[in-house]
């Protein structure tokens, strides 16, 4: 497998998830350059982390999901429930001793970028339409400096 590279067809347009998402990437990348370098403990570690961070980043999503209303937030969570199982049955292969970076490698590419490409495109319109509410809602200063201003003119 080769180093993966981000295409612009996989920004969703909100930043804080395509920053996941690229990082994300990097770990892959990460996971593949370890591994050539036959350094096994390492890969391990790559493994440990891409894991974690992957698991802190579907927290994320789904809480920005819910936050927006998304309709279909449950069913993409169980898209997120099934993957994570998958991939800590891949965790526990390695930790058993079978060599399963390639595999696992190959898996995470072909599973991320289409899960970016459908399921997280599919709620960035909702999600991109509460962040920018939120975000006019907050640059008029939030309740209380409306308030104030309104008091205090």
């Amino acid at each position: 497998m080769a180093l993966l590279i981000w295409q612009d067809d996989l920004d969703t347009g909100i930043g804080v998830i395509d920053q996941q998402h690229r990082r994300i990437v990097e770990m892959i990348n990460t996971l593949h350059q370890t591994q050539q370098q036959g350094q096994r403990l390492a890969v391990g570690e790559v493994i440990a982390e891409l894991v974690d961070y992957t698991l802190s980043h579907f927290a994320f999503e789904e809480e920005l999901m819910e936050e927006a209303g998304y309709p279909f937030c449950a069913a993409h969570k169980r898209v997120h429930e099934v993957f994570t199982r998958r991939v800590s049955e891949y965790r526990l292969r390695f930790e058993a001793g079978e060599d399963v970076t390639e595999e696992l490698k190959q898996m995470l590419a072909r599973w991320l970028f289409n899960h970016i490409r459908s399921d997280d495109k599919a709620y960035s319109d909702s999600v991109r339409r509460h962040l920018d509410q939120f975000s006019r809602h907050h640059q008029q200063g939030g309740w209380l400096a409306r308030t104030m201003a309104r008091l205090f003119r």
